[in-house]
């Protein structure tokens, strides 16, 4: 199985402290930002490994 297209979503100052992973590729709407309406979201999770600071990023949970 492939991966999936997505993108990580930038909330701005405006965010609630994390970030979420986008379904699908990323458009662009007329202002500039991204086109979010209706896609699926998943909220991301960051471990980081203490020994060398390798980090993953998994999206796991539907938000």
């Amino acid at each position: 199985m492939g991966l999936e297209p997505g993108f990580v979503e930038d909330s701005g100052q405006g965010a609630r402290g994390f970030s979420r992973w986008v379904e699908g590729v990323l458009q662009l709407g007329p202002l500039g930002g991204a086109r979010l309406m209706g896609r699926p979201r998943w909220q991301i999770e960051a471990f980081r490994c203490p020994n060398c600071a390798h980090l993953e990023l998994f999206a796991a949970q539907r938000s």
